[in-house]
């Protein structure tokens, strides 16, 4: 059935132009438990969780919008919370409303050993001091310790890289490669919100990075990027189909794609989902492979 409707929604978007999203990132609260570099939700004065019915509701029109994947964000998701609800009962909702799989993406400061997500991805900013740096003192610690006692099959980290940590790229992929805890690990690139433009990489140094990465790839380290969707990331030249996702922020706004759009900075994206999803729409074989990887297995 999965792999049928995957099928069906290429065919009628990439040769009937209908725009319905394939994937839902739903940002159940914007309370955190960290104070990132590259983030402003911490300086939120009223952080906002989410009700349970809010997120039902909210599952419901992108199902009907006709998204069959949702990530749920933060903040931190992980201390979501409604009464004696916690995240994986909203886990469970998404699974009896019909989607096909959910996953959460976390900073990893707490144990997450129960969590019930089809997959979990671990945002991971370099080893050591470079995720320390980015994230707060003794963040990088707390991260391995609950990633070695997870558990989860299906566990992957998250690297998004900047001005900080782009020494610590090629020793966070080997990090991956040599944990038999992390599935697999994906990049991306700062994409300077308001507030955040000094960690944004410079286009030549980008490139360079790209290159190594792809190297890196072509070695065989679990990199969930495609060699075809990574080199379409040293420009933004290229059409992008930010639409595939819609978005659901913390307040309640729908978004219909990226909020980078809102924020006007598509010029300067990094992220590589928008390479990989207009190598998918040109018949990229090692893009479409990645993709089936990721959503079917």
């Amino acid at each position: 059935m999965k792999f049928f409707y995957l099928g069906a929604w290429f065919l009628k978007a990439r040769f009937f132009n209908k725009k319905a999203p394939l994937q839902t990132v739903l940002f159940v609260n914007n309370k955190c438990n960290l104070a990132c570099r590259h983030c402003n939700i911490y300086r939120q004065e009223s952080p906002i969780t989410k009700s349970y019915e809010t997120v039902k509701e909210e599952l419901k029109y992108s199902f009907d919008l006709g998204s069959r994947f949702v990530d749920f964000e933060g903040g931190e998701p992980t201390i979501w919370r409604d009464g004696e609800r916690g995240l994986n009962d909203l886990i469970k909702l998404a699974k009896d409303i019909g989607f096909y799989s959910s996953t959460v993406t976390t900073n990893a400061q707490l144990p997450f050993a129960d969590c019930q997500a089809d997959s979990i991805w671990v945002s991971l900013d370099g080893l050591g001091p470079y995720h320390d740096r980015i994230r707060g003192q003794g963040a990088f610690d707390k991260l391995v310790k609950n990633i070695e006692t997870c558990g989860h099959p299906r566990l992957s980290v998250n690297m998004v890289i900047n001005n900080l940590n782009r020494e610590s790229v090629t020793e966070t992929i080997e990090f991956a490669a040599s944990n038999p805890c992390i599935k697999s690990i994906s990049l991306n690139f700062h994409t300077p919100f308001a507030g955040t433009e000094e960690l944004f990489l410079d286009w030549e140094i980008r490139s360079k990075v790209i290159d190594e990465i792809i190297a890196l790839k072509k070695k065989g380290r679990p990199i969930m990027n495609s060699v075809s969707g990574l080199k379409l990331m040293k420009g933004t030249e290229y059409e992008k189909r930010c639409w595939v996702t819609n978005f659901i922020m913390a307040d309640g706004s729908r978004l219909p794609e990226c909020q980078g759009r809102l924020a006007n900075v598509c010029d300067r994206c990094g992220f590589c989902m928008a390479g990989e999803m207009r190598s998918v729409f040109h018949f990229k074989p090692d893009t479409i492979l990645a993709g089936l990887k990721l959503r079917v297995s």
